[in-house]
């Protein structure tokens, strides 16, 4: 299951079928030029303005319509006036869809497979079926990037981007058919490359397909990150060190047990992120505006998904309540909870590194992070653990995009929430961040950790906790008098229990063994192995 529903990624999509290779075809025999990735404007005349023989300037713009009235498109660009009103009227973030290209790969993958399900039911022409394949191919390839300009936080549920993927894949496919752009009446971006669907089902079907393809790379990070803990605990199986419960000292443990929870946490972590893809890979593509399917042919759903799961090689499926599906948000808070866990899994790793690295003098000064930079403008020679600081200041973020994912996941009102927007970007935002924290807190940190054996052994052996070993041979109530002794005395529980107890040096030494203690259920610093 594992390889199957990792193997999603929008940057390496490949043919799946012969339409892309007949638009090709279609290509070879125009006369038309392949896209850019810049805009670039028509020439415009150098002849004087009012000259009797001048030449007619080229027009750098195309008229377009739509329900509110015609606005000039530039001639160049791909996208139509939907786009070019969305961009007018979204100014806030400064950030555009195309700041997460995942998702603008992922919602052409969603369109090639509309396409190839409307042409295989016959409600589609096969040419121009063959034409959108081939742009939405193009798209998933990286092609077109800039030409989606829109800001991330738009309202309208996603409908500005459906709109602006709409018109980009209709004006490609009449450019690799031969025709101008914004000859709409070959190729339309609502009638065509929209037939049979909704922002309101192919939006959230982006969205997952989006946010799968970023759950293998954070994967790959939880276990690059977990065996470098893995190989820090190899080095220290048997160097002690004491445990502490509400930051008193508790009983001994070894170093490498303390490293190696680290990878113990990344790997759940990692294992519930790859159990969320079956999940995340249940759609509702042709349940339409508000899940009833209207303007979808009854056997466009069924069609769609099984077009997109050959497509992708994810177990995609269909929602069994479309109504439901198409307000519930609760995949999203799934997969944000998910990565807060991860968050906070991180931030104790970075928080006690920072502790166990506190001194060098009056702190624990157990172990010594790397030193990368200097930590003072005033006092000189310090050094700060900026590794794991920064690893926190991620964390935190995270934590504000799990607020920003339930508040907007909560805005279901009736039959939709107009949300999707702040709440996927916010998620790939925070997906990104947490693989970036991980490989940095490898490669900065955690690779270069040393241990301060002797200082671990010296807090193992004077910690009056240790008196509880005891228990079981002289009671509770003797060893704890045991341990107060050597508490106000500056001494060892192995120095007073010598003086206080009938036990041999022997028994002491074997009830006492720091090692021994910290492998009472047989651990070391890998999982047990059955």
């Amino acid at each position: 299951m594992a390889d199957q529903t990792m193997s999603y990624q929008p940057t390496s999509t490949t043919e799946t079928s012969g339409a892309h290779k007949a638009a090709q075809a279609i290509v070879q025999s125009s006369t038309q030029t392949q896209p850019t990735t810049q805009t670039q404007p028509a020439p415009v005349s150098t002849v004087p303005a009012g000259t009797a023989d001048a030449p007619q300037a080229q027009p750098l713009t195309r008229r377009e319509h739509d329900c509110i009235g015609e606005l000039d498109v530039p001639l160049d660009a791909y996208w139509g006036i939907h786009t070019l009103r969305a961009t007018r009227n979204f100014t806030v973030s400064g950030r555009s869809d195309a700041h997460h290209p995942q998702l603008v790969k992922a919602y052409a993958t969603v369109k090639r497979a509309c396409a190839q399900a409307n042409a295989q039911l016959g409600l589609l022409d096969e040419g121009k079926a063959r034409l959108i394949v081939a742009a939405c191919l193009e798209i998933e390839g990286g092609a077109l990037a800039d030409q989606f300009p829109i800001d991330q936080l738009q309202g309208g549920a996603g409908t500005s981007l459906n709109m602006n993927t709409n018109e980009v894949v209709a004006n490609r496919a009449l450019e690799l058919g031969g025709h101008a752009k914004g000859d709409y009446a070959f190729i339309h971006p609502n009638d065509d490359v929209n037939k049979s669907q909704s922002t309101n089902d192919t939006y959230p079907a982006a969205a997952k397909l989006a946010l799968i393809s970023e759950i293998k790379p954070l994967v790959v990070a939880c276990k690059t990150l977990a065996k470098s803990f893995h190989d820090l605990a190899d080095r220290h199986i048997n160097d002690v060190t004491i445990g502490r419960t509400q930051l008193q000292d508790a009983v001994p443990m070894t170093f490498g047990q303390e490293f190696h929870a680290f990878a113990s946490f990344l790997k759940s972590d990692w294992l519930t992120l790859e159990s969320l893809i079956p999940q995340l890979s249940e759609l509702n593509l042709g349940a339409t505006a508000v899940g009833t399917g209207i303007c979808a042919d009854l056997r466009f759903r069924q069609t769609a998904t099984a077009r997109l799961a050959e497509n992708t090689g994810l177990p995609i499926t269909a929602a069994p309540d479309p109504i439901s599906a198409t307000t519930d948000m609760s995949m999203y808070i799934t997969l944000s909870g998910a990565l807060k866990n991860l968050a906070v899994h991180l931030k104790k790793a970075a928080d006690d590194l920072r502790l166990l690295n506190s001194g060098p003098r009056d702190g624990f000064n157990e172990l010594d992070v790397p030193a990368r930079q200097a930590g003072s403008s005033i006092m000189p020679g310090k050094i700060n653990p900026v590794i794991p600081e920064c690893v926190d200041q991620c964390c935190f973020k995270i934590f504000g995009m799990d607020t920003t994912v339930t508040w907007a996941s909560s805005e279901a009102q009736l039959q939709l929430n107009a949300f999707d927007p702040v709440i996927v970007h916010s998620l790939l935002d925070g997906m990104e961040l947490l693989g970036n924290a991980m490989h940095m807190f490898k490669a900065n940190c955690v690779d270069g950790i040393t241990i301060n054996v002797a200082a671990g052994l010296l807090h193992a052996q004077s910690s009056p906790s240790i008196s509880a070993s005891l228990n079981a041979s002289i009671g509770y109530e003797r060893a704890a008098q045991i341990a107060q002794e050597a508490m106000r005395e500056h001494t060892t529980v192995r120095q007073i229990a010598g003086e206080r107890t009938e036990l041999s040096d022997a028994e002491l030494d074997d009830l006492l063994d720091p090692i021994a203690l910290s492998r009472r259920l047989g651990q070391t610093c890998r999982e047990r192995r059955q």
